[in-house]
């Protein structure tokens, strides 16, 4: 999906001109204060932080820029880098651009230094603070042994400078990612800044020591951290918030460095709760869903004795049906493997019509195939259909019926055994009608020629539905035959 990129616009702060980007249209604005480098256009193709930034502008006026001599903001000699004076004063500069009078700051990684000097000098235009993965000191002390002694920072300065002339060596910032995130994440960074500006931002930032400031700030702050941080120790964002009066600390887990990369929506539920005082509700990813598993029967013994090119051929033209008949009954495609469809669809009348037609079709080709339509509560995971990962409410999802009828000592009905090749399930949990009986005293209340037998009650005390539909080819096609049992 294309994300329309906010209009760039530039503040002046002294000689310098600050990008700087107002998104959103909230009661409260938000200044979000990047770490190392960035840049205001080029973030909006990282999908996951533009995400972020959607969700943070869905309740504030979300007010982002790049530092100078980063991004779109002028570049700076690398012999005459700002001080963090220089750039605090830059984030007063925007706030004064874009008619912001007070605003929470957010700062993450070095950027939360900046955030922090902002809120002990300027208390009167800082609602809040919050920061993520942030530091107090670049440099080793006795009481603060957590940062690189002046020895390592020399040698990462070789380090810092190989990640942006090869693009490698970014794993420790965002473990969680594949090597195609990191990829796409390493080709950000290295468009934010030059090799020998970011070199020198590192210099620069080793000489930043808030731990004096900390004490001053008298705003309420939320510092927030991941335990397993491979830049800055948690025990540093321990460290800021025991010495911020009143501050709130909330340890993440993972490792990642940067705050969209990993759950970003856990950190903006407490930057939400910050703004407007109230947590989001959390939202339910359990749906009602209709899914239809279909295969054929006896494959394997098929392969076998028609031979892979003749076997190929047969699964092409299984696949053409298949696929139109889901179709026609406006179902999703959700997964195949080999001879196996996985389809969701949006009721089971659908689901069981499509069944039955695919059934039918494939018949006329000499194709028998097994099918079962499970319909219940499915929790969702990430953007896929429902039933492309789901589970039912009560366990996971059994595509097999059971061998016994769930009725049969009630009833009297007996089980032809496993699903036949003409037998279409129809089922809230396959696991619990295995196993529970059934209320209904007659066994006529049971059998129905090519229709779903009338619903009959589990001793569950959850009272799930079931169905259960003989399509027996016996029954239906050959002259004579008891109507289909319900299984």
């Amino acid at each position: 999906m294309s994300i329309q990129v906010p209009r760039t616009q530039y503040a002046r702060s002294g000689d310098v001109n600050i990008a700087c980007q107002v998104v959103g249209d909230g009661p409260v604005d938000l200044v979000y204060v990047p770490g190392w480098v960035s840049h205001i256009e080029l973030a909006w193709e990282l999908a996951d932080l533009a995400a972020g930034f959607e969700r943070l502008a869905s309740f504030t006026r979300l007010i982002l820029f790049d530092k100078r001599g980063t991004g779109m903001s002028d570049s700076v000699p690398v012999n005459e880098l700002p001080t963090l004076e220089q750039r605090m004063d830059d984030l007063r500069a925007v706030m004064d651009a874009a008619g912001s009078e007070r605003a929470v700051i957010f700062g993450a990684s070095e950027g939360g230094n900046m955030s922090m000097l902002f809120a002990a000098s300027h208390p009167e235009r800082t609602i809040a603070l919050c920061t993520f993965g942030c530091a107090a000191s670049r440099l080793w002390s006795e009481d603060y042994p957590w940062a690189l002694t002046r020895e390592e920072r020399l040698e990462a300065l070789g380090h810092v400078e190989r990640y942006w002339t090869t693009g490698l060596g970014w794993e420790d910032t965002a473990p969680s990612l594949s090597p195609a995130g990191l990829a796409e994440l390493s080709r950000y960074y290295r468009r934010c800044s030059s090799p020998g500006a970011d070199v020198a931002l590192f210099q620069m930032n080793g000489q930043v020591d808030v731990r004096e400031v900390l004490p001053t700030i008298r705003v309420p702050a939320l510092v927030m951290h991941r335990v397993e941080d491979r830049d800055n120790d948690i025990e540093e964002g321990r460290y800021i918030a025991a010495r911020i009066p009143g501050a709130r600390l909330v340890e993440f887990p993972g490792a990642d460095h940067s705050w969209w990369t990993l759950d970003g929506d856990a950190i903006l539920d407490e930057i939400q709760e910050v703004v407007t005082g109230v947590r989001p509700a959390p939202q339910s990813n359990r749906v009602l869903a209709t899914v239809l598993f279909t295969d054929i029967v006896g494959s394997t013994e098929q392969v076998g004795d028609l031979g892979d090119q003749v076997w190929a051929e047969l699964l092409g033209r299984h696949h053409v049906v298949v696929r139109r008949e889901i179709d026609r009954y406006r179902g999703r495609e959700v997964d195949t493997a080999g001879d196996g469809f996985l389809a969701s669809f949006d009721g089971p009348a659908r689901a069981i019509r499509a069944a039955v037609a695919i059934r039918e079709a494939l018949r006329v080709m000499g194709i028998e195939i097994r099918a079962r339509v499970h319909t219940g509560e499915c929790e969702q995971f990430g953007t896929r259909s429902p039933a492309s990962q789901s589970t039912p409410a009560l366990g996971s999802c059994h595509w097999r019926a059971p061998e016994k009828c769930s009725c049969q000592r009630r009833c009297g009905t007996s089980s032809p055994g496993p699903a036949s090749s003409s037998t279409i399930a129809v089922t809230t949990s396959s696991r619990e009608s295995a196993r529970a009986g059934c209320s209904r005293s007659s066994r006529r209340d049971h059998r129905q020629d090519g229709a779903v037998s009338r619903p009959f009650r589990l001793k569950s005390s959850r009272r799930r539905l079931i169905a259960y539909m003989d399509w027996s080819a016996r029954s239906r096609h050959s002259a004579g035959s008891s109507p289909g049992v319900a299984r």
